[in-house]
Order: structure tokens, then C-alpha cells, then sequence
């Protein structure tokens, strides 16, 4: 097995697991991680994208990008503690609602 083969199948294992962690929590915690988690994918799947097998070196486009990435998702995950500490303090909890009819607040008439 190629090391490119090896690490995108890693990179969608992560995207995978983080998008089973968000849809499968209702803790918004858990969810900002499975967030990250995806990120970190993203990431590693745009690194495996900039290799070459030529004598020129790794493509320095995806590279930057990866690094904007990463000081993107840094800024939004403090950003979402920040909101979800807030939301416990206003609300003493830090979940989401179950999705469902019973107890959502509308009619369903609409």
C-alpha cells in the first residue's frame, strides 16, 4: 500500500468519525470536537493532495491553504466554547433539543 493510498483512507476514517460524532450527540461539545476532528481531515486529505512525484517538490497552494485552515478552525473552536459556555450560562445546559414533534414549540401547520 502506497503512503498516499494510506493516508487519505486515514483522512476519510477521520471525516467519517467526526461526522458520526456530530450527528450521533446532542452535547454541542462533542460536537465542536467532531467538527475539529473533520477539520483535521480536511487538512490531511489536502496534504496527501499536494504531493508530487516530481523532482519540483509539494505544491505550496494546498499547503497555505492547510495553513489558513488551521488558524481558521483555531479562531471558530475558541468562538464556539465561547458561545456554548455562554449557552450553559443562560441555560444551565450545554445540549441541543432532541429532534422530534412533541415539545419543539411548533405546530407543525406551518
Amino acid at each position: 500500500m502506497s503512503g498516499i493510498l494510506a493516508f487519505s483512507l486515514t483522512a476519510g476514517l477521520l471525516f467519517a468519525l467526526g461526522l458520526y460524532g456530530m450527528l450521533t450527540r446532542t452535547g454541542l461539545i462533542h460536537r465542536l470536537l467532531g467538527a475539529n476532528i473533520m477539520a483535521a481531515a480536511v487538512f490531511l486529505f489536502l496534504v496527501v493532495l499536494s504531493t508530487r512525484a516530481t523532482e519540483a517538490g509539494a505544491d505550496p497552494v494546498p499547503e497555505v491553504m492547510v495553513l489558513t485552515g488551521i488558524v481558521i478552525s483555531i479562531s471558530l473552536t475558541a468562538f464556539g466554547l465561547v458561545l456554548i459556555r455562554y449557552l450553559r450560562a443562560m441555560t444551565g445546559q450545554a445540549t441541543l433539543p432532541r429532534s422530534g414533534r412533541e415539545g419543539d414549540g411548533h405546530s407543525g401547520d406551518d
